[in-house]
């Protein structure tokens, strides 16, 4: 399904029933909607959401910016690194007014909201800029935007940028070697579930010039954490110990900065949703939104 939001296409799934408790669900750098993993979706549902799944602008089958062409990643970091001011084609306030503009394009006047790695950092911006649509909020490996906040090692965030290959069958073993890189080391690593995810993932939208737009706006985002410490509804901040792309101490911050923040360390746990941990995260996100007054 798409809608039509601020002048762009936004492709969108939902599961349950539309008269549950609207639960919007934001992915990360890169990612399409499916990887909110159908199952995990079915939990939501199953427990009372009515789950809203999408492509976040330029990913996916959402509209895409292209004419914007490539940023210059490393001109852009080094600038960031510098605090000067970076031209965009769109920012995190741009993302986080897509994510509100549907639910206003779908008629729901407040929800529920969960990201995903940079789909944490949306989230906690559509809490900061649309207090009035938001219920409850969930980051989950994600962090504040604060620049003292630890980083990934260099060699992890080299293979998140590397360029893809040049043939379909490389770049999928390369969308597996990345999730192996950055998964959990206290779950089993499922490489056929993996692989048949990317290969499916490639085959409904290959489209790495949005994934590199998407890294220019995470480069220009704020330090979300004054904002943060103003918000009034129940957080919870769910975080792997074992995540080398998001360190850890990323997700205390988190819970740190937000006055009524919940935070659940899953131990093992990388930059990815293990299917074992899916009954637990799912029973989190719903204790979370049952905190609303």
């Amino acid at each position: 399904m798409r809608a039509d939001v601020r002048g762009i296409e936004i492709e969108y799934e939902t599961f349950g029933e539309p008269s549950g408790d609207p639960l919007l669900l934001i992915m990360g750098l890169g990612a399409q909607l499916t990887l909110w993993d159908e199952a995990f979706c079915q939990m939501l549902a199953e427990r009372g959401f009515y789950a809203i799944r999408f492509d976040n602008r330029d990913i996916g089958l959402s509209s895409y910016f292209d004419e914007a062409g490539l940023p210059d990643l490393p001109s852009l970091m080094m600038a960031a690194a510098e605090g000067r001011s970076i031209e965009l084609p769109y920012r995190m306030d741009d993302m986080a007014d897509d994510a509100a503009g549907l639910l206003e394009a779908l008629g729901i006047e407040r929800a529920h909201i969960a990201g995903a790695s940079m789909g944490g950092m949306i989230a906690q911006t559509v809490a900061i800029r649309h207090a009035d649509r938001v219920k409850s909020l969930v980051s989950v490996m994600s962090s504040t935007g604060n620049p003292e906040a630890p980083q990934a090692k260099p060699e992890i965030l080299a293979r998140l940028m590397a360029p893809p290959a040049a043939e379909r069958e490389a770049r999928i073993e390369q969308t597996v070697e990345l999730a192996r890189t950055i998964g959990s080391p206290g779950f089993p690593f499922d490489v056929e579930r993996v692989r048949e995810r990317a290969a499916r993932d490639h085959d409904r939208a290959f489209h790495p010039e949005g994934a590199a737009r998407q890294m220019a706006a995470i480069l220009a985002q704020p330090n979300r954490e004054p904002e943060l410490a103003r918000l009034q509804v129940p957080a919870l901040v769910i975080h792997g110990t074992a995540d080398p792309l998001v360190p850890t101490e990323c997700g205390r911050m988190t819970a740190r900065a937000i006055s009524d923040a919940e935070l659940l360390l899953i131990e093992g746990m990388g930059h990815d949703f293990p299917p074992a941990t899916f009954e637990q995260i799912a029973d989190a996100i719903r204790a979370n939104a049952d905190r609303v007054r």
